[in-house]
């Protein structure tokens, strides 16, 4: 039997780091009454840790290397019947993972779904079904006020059973919003001196408007507004008033939408400081977030196409890859509705799938491969869209060095295979496009790759070893001109001349009398 104050122990297991990053991040979860005891990258780990730290509830992803997660939850389900599973998928069909999982999971989240409201809500569920376990709800001082107690409960996402008449005697408007406050402070700094003095400031500037603080969460501050619609304007005027008087002290400030139900203050809440943080990081440069003033999305694109980006990439259009990559990217930099660890994993897949490409490629990706992983942490940690892109540059920078690296490679064996082809089939109907296709280059790069590794282009060597062989045919004296420029691949009698006497000096004619 579990005591009454005992954390709930959470493992995450999942084969892409930002995602357990973001998890981690999702949720306060020692405030909530959980706790994190381990990460795992596939099943096969996550049996090991189960055994070392015995969970209440495991999270998993679906898709995963050695073992995925359905294995891991029948086998969890066999040996561990206690612990609770939630399961985490990128599938867009829902309905085909619920039957896949059916038989004993706790609740399913989709990756694209996946945020702090309803991450706790699945864990709550999961909790729930826990034998003897009632840590669910935060003990919060005997000491606070009913609205304390009110507000707390509410922003637990219960809001059931509320005392109307202590609400109404605290909050005497109809409206209400969300005032969320963003700090630029770091851990070693005096969080409540900072606090305090955000706070005199909001006095100064909402001296007239009724304002109640909520819950903090990590260092972002929010309060609850309470006021008569025609204050709107005010309220924006003193927004950004406040945001001039703390500049430096904190990064951003946003307003949510007016509601009129207080029940509905947690829903705000976590709407608020969404894009509250999403602004921040989308918008660097500016500081004041209004519900109706927010700058306009371009309009929808299609997703990014993976399977189009990795056949132009395998093609050897490099060039025409990376501006597919970086049009896209810069369309999703101005989508600030998109969450920020979404846009975040969707660069760290990116740069996942070029260093694999790479290696199967045959390009040295082995320092790349090694640097993937502080790729991966440095995005996870970005603070905005010009830090995290910027990582992504820098990476195909790098990528590019690999390239051009294999491209001045003079040791590569591959330009022999293309000259003792050219040796084989001159007196075919040669031509680039041909000669890429049979061994699976791009044209251009193609012929960009010959004449780095050659010291002429892939047309003059072709000629050069026609006009060899035309000379061995025109010394011997038995065969007509006419009928030489058709061996040795020239269809155009005139032209074989032409190009004859421009690599010799002299005519196929002159050439031969000269050996006769």
């Amino acid at each position: 039997m579990m005591s009454d104050n005992e954390w709930c122990k959470v493992l995450i297991v999942d084969d892409e780091v930002l995602i357990r990053q973001g998890i981690k991040y999702y949720v306060n979860w020692e405030e909530e009454g959980f706790q994190i005891v381990g990460e795992a990258a596939n099943g096969s780990e996550a049996l090991e840790l189960i055994e070392k730290t015995q969970p209440h509830i495991v999270i998993t992803d679906i898709v995963m290397p050695i073992m995925d997660g359905e294995d891991l939850t029948k086998i969890i389900r066999k040996d561990y019947p206690d612990i609770q599973v939630i399961v985490l998928s990128s599938f867009s069909d829902f309905e085909y993972v619920r039957s896949t999982f059916q038989s004993g999971v706790t609740d399913y989240i989709l990756k694209p779904k996946l945020e702090g409201a309803e991450l706790l809500k699945a864990l709550k569920k999961a909790a729930n079904k826990l034998t003897g376990f009632q840590v669910l709800h935060k003990s919060y001082d005997d000491n606070l006020s009913p609205i304390d107690h009110i507000l707390a409960t509410i922003m637990s996402g219960f809001s059931e059973d509320i005392d109307e008449d202590i609400i109404k005697d605290t909050f005497r408007e109809k409206y209400y919003s969300i005032l969320g406050i963003s700090m630029t402070h770091k851990e070693d700094t005096n969080g409540q001196m900072v606090k305090d003095h955000v706070e005199q400031a909001l006095n100064i500037h909402f001296g007239d408007i009724a304002i109640y603080p909520l819950m903090k969460e990590d260092y972002d501050l929010a309060y609850i507004l309470n006021f008569k619609l025609n204050k709107l304007p005010i309220i924006r005027r003193n927004m950004k008033e406040l945001s001039t008087s703390l500049s430096g002290t904190i990064k951003g400030i946003s307003l949510s939408e007016p509601y009129n139900a207080i029940k509905d203050t947690n829903k705000k809440y976590q709407e608020s400081i969404s894009t509250l943080k999403n602004c921040r990081f989308y918008f660097p440069d500016k500081s004041v977030f209004i519900y109706d003033e927010l700058p306009a999305a371009p309009a929808l694109k299609e997703t990014f196409n993976l399977n189009r980006f990795i056949e132009v990439f395998k093609r050897g259009e490099f060039n025409e890859s990376f501006h597919y990559l970086n049009g896209y990217v810069d369309y999703l930099s101005h989508q600030f509705t998109k969450d920020v660890h979404e846009f975040k994993s969707f660069i760290g897949n990116i740069i996942f799938n070029i260093t694999v490409l790479l290696g199967n490629l045959h390009y040295d990706n082995k320092q790349l491969d090694k640097e993937k992983y502080q790729y991966f942490t440095s995005i996870n940690e970005a603070v905005d869209i010009h830090e995290t892109v910027g990582y992504l540059h820098s990476f195909l920078e790098e990528v590019n060095e690999v390239i051009i690296s294999k491209m001045n490679d003079k040791s590569d064996t591959n330009i022999q295979k293309l000259l003792d082809y050219i040796d084989q089939h001159y007196a075919e109907p040669l031509n680039l496009t041909e000669m890429a296709n049979h061994f699976h280059f791009n044209p251009s790069y193609l012929s960009s790759y010959f004449s780095t590794h050659h010291s002429v282009g892939f047309n003059e060597y072709l000629n050069r070893v026609r006009i060899e062989k035309a000379k061995d045919c025109l010394r011997s004296g038995k065969i007509s001109i006419s009928e030489i420029s058709g061996m040795i691949g020239y269809s155009d009698h005139s032209y074989f001349c032409k190009v004859f006497k421009k690599m010799t000096g002299m005519s196929p004619s002159s050439y031969r009398k000269s050996f006769i």
